[in-house]
């Protein structure tokens, strides 16, 4: 018999700051959202699962949950996860809520540097993350049209997640950590606007690999960090053509604002797009207070940020 736990997160979750938490239309409070997870209850006691529902009220929470899922003791005494413990689903009413899931995965299983072991591939910081299923609290996804659940073509429906769950079947998904503490699922944009929907122009480096798409000198309109499809667009302009949630490569565009002589030998302002792809990127403001959305949560860049690649780190229960 199959052990399932359906993971549900509270508002507070975490501060709902921009460390990895959840953003302001979390929770699972509401008659609506449990609706999706009672679906899914009985889906899973129908087929013969023994399933457990518990709600998060804090990274503590998280922990607990996550700790069900290591694996066998290791000689090295590293915390490392199980294939044998139970499935876990979490009913996500925002992406934040699934980015705060594997955030405390990583935290929990990453090892030191000082401590890497040898069976960790060298080109990742963290094992293989246990597989989650993803439970949409919008079903519909009217309020999310292009949330992690549809990006990645995973079931909508609360009876096809739990059938997805119990299959066992997986597919990895790249992960962008953070020298913040942070992971990002899906991606980031830096930078904010005016009343009007005015992008406000910003100065800073941004760096992909040794590729230079800014050295602080232009003024930047927005630049994108995408690993998934969610960030691929800014304002209505598509900046990344085709990204791939698991190609192993983050996706950068860089708008900056730039002028072309028109007719009559006018100049009209256009917008200009540079483009990098590459393992890692980092994003350094002139200026204290960059503001950023990430996976969907705001905050401010203080400092230089800097994400980083692990190709097929987290993995979700796909149909």
């Amino acid at each position: 018999m199959d052990d399932v736990v359906i993971l549900t997160l509270g508002d507070d979750v975490g501060g709902g700051c921009a460390g990895g938490c959840c953003g302001d239309d979390a929770g699972c409070g509401t008659p609506k959202q449990r609706v999706p997870v009672l679906a899914c209850a009985d889906a899973l006691t129908a087929a013969g699962a023994r399933v457990e529902t518990i709600t998060a009220s804090s990274d503590a929470d998280i922990d607990a949950v996550i700790a069900r899922l290591d694996g066998p003791a290791r000689p090295d005494g590293l915390t490392w996860p199980g294939v044998t413990g139970p499935r876990l689903i979490v009913a996500a009413a925002a992406d934040g809520q699934v980015r705060a899931v594997v955030r405390r995965m990583v935290r929990r299983y990453a090892p030191p540097p000082s401590r890497r072991p040898a069976d960790l591939s060298p080109t990742r910081t963290v094992p293989d993350l246990p597989p989650i299923g993803v439970l949409p609290l919008d079903p519909a996804g009217a309020d999310a049209p292009n949330d992690l659940a549809t990006q990645l073509g995973l079931p909508r429906d609360p009876a096809a997640v739990a059938a997805a769950a119990l299959a066992g079947r997986m597919r990895r998904v790249d992960l962008l950590r953070t020298d913040g503490g942070s992971v990002t699922l899906d991606g980031a944009l830096i930078g904010s606007a005016d009343g009007a929907g005015r992008s406000l122009p910003w100065h800073g480096r941004v760096e992909v690999d040794d590729a230079v798409l800014t050295d602080g000198a232009d003024p930047v309109l927005a630049a994108a960090i995408v690993n998934g499809a969610g960030y691929a667009t800014v304002s209505g302009v598509p900046v990344i053509s085709a990204p791939d949630a698991a190609d192993g490569l983050v996706d950068v565009a860089v708008a900056v604002p730039a002028r072309a002589r028109g007719l009559f030998g006018r100049r009209r302002p256009r917008v200009e797009i540079r483009r990098a792809r590459g393992r890692a990127v980092s994003v350094t403001p002139s200026a204290d207070g960059l503001p950023f959305v990430d996976d969907g949560v705001s905050g401010t860049l203080r400092r230089k940020r800097a994400w980083w690649m692990e190709a097929g780190a987290w993995a979700v229960y796909a149909s």
